[in-house]
């Protein structure tokens, strides 16, 4: 699966290598374009999920804002509601194009 911005691949693993939460697919760190994502202030925390960390996503077309979000530090009780780790993982938001 490939997440992109105007064409320009951000993000790119197999299926068995993401995970889905919510509707939303999860991609491991090592799938994503190095140089594209630089750490955003937005603050939010998820309540079962954890403190969420925001990401602009990059590209030569220009910024999307809070692109993107990861969990860096799960609560325990994510980990087993959802059956795996996937700390670190990233989402995206709309303007980004996961298929």
């Amino acid at each position: 699966m490939r997440a992109t911005v105007n064409g320009t691949v951000v993000a790119e693993a197999t299926e068995d290598e993401l995970v889905k939460i919510e509707g939303n697919w999860y991609f491991p760190p090592s799938a994503l374009t190095p140089g594209t994502f630089t750490e955003s202030a937005t603050p939010y925390t998820c309540p079962w999920k954890g403190a969420a960390q925001y990401w602009d996503v990059v590209t030569p077309d220009g910024t999307t804002k809070d692109g993107a979000w990861s969990y860096p530090d799960l609560k325990p009780s994510a980990v087993e509601r959802v059956g795996r780790d996937f700390a670190g993982y990233v989402a995206f938001s709309p303007g980004v194009t996961v298929s």
